[in-house]
């Protein structure tokens, strides 16, 4: 009998995560985004914030109907990222005042993105890595936070910017990861991912050749 082949499930919706995946030759089986409170905790740390709600939304995705359907050889991968300012949580606004809120916050300052991926392998083992990242945004102008707003690019963004987008133009500086930042630590994610057996190698063996 041949061996079952592993599945891959990504417990979200954002089209961001998918992309990344794609981008290092994972596409998952399965998209199970997950439905949990994201409300931080009183006095909630961002970091400690990032992790929890990746960790919550891994076990979540495990007991998710559709996730149980494709077998035991499943492994599940969630991820949350959250900006901070100190220990302040900045929101993924919910309107215009909040991202204004945001953007004058981190304009001409450092700020940090923490992003958090949770890898469950089969027989439900979760291992988790947080990756911390320092974005610094040049001092924003009245018409660059005017036409950002605008633009409508903050919506469902943490910290109210995408950095993969036209808020590209803010960032002054960036150590860490550029992915983490828009939303799932690649590194992290193929070295938790191998680590827990999943044939990342097999995989990019079998596909066709990038194209020059």
């Amino acid at each position: 009998m041949a061996e079952e082949r592993p599945k891959l499930v990504l417990a979200s919706a954002s089209p961001r995560r998918m992309a990344l995946l794609e981008q290092v030759g994972l596409t998952p089986d399965l998209l199970n985004p997950t439905d949990i409170d994201e409300t931080p905790r009183r006095r909630e740390a961002p970091r400690r914030l990032s992790i929890r709600l990746a960790e919550e939304k891994a076990n979540a995705a495990l007991l998710a109907p559709l996730v149980k359907a494709l077998g035991p050889q499943t492994y599940i991968i969630a991820a949350d990222t959250v900006v901070g300012l100190g220990r302040r949580v900045l929101p993924k606004p919910a309107d215009e005042k909040e991202a204004l809120d945001c953007l004058r916050l981190l304009s001409g300052r450092s700020h940090w993105v923490y992003s958090t991926v949770t890898v469950v392998a089969p027989g439900k083992t979760l291992t988790t890595r947080c990756c911390e990242t320092k974005v610094r945004f040049k001092r924003l102008s009245r018409p660059d936070i005017d036409s950002y707003i605008a633009s409508g690019e903050w919506r469902g963004k943490a910290g109210g910017y995408a950095i993969q987008g036209r808020a590209a133009a803010f960032v002054r500086y960036i150590a860490g990861s550029h992915s983490a930042v828009v939303g799932l630590p690649l590194y992290e994610t193929l070295h938790l991912l191998e680590g827990a057996g999943f044939p990342i190698h097999k995989i990019w063996q079998d596909l066709p050749p990038v194209a020059s």
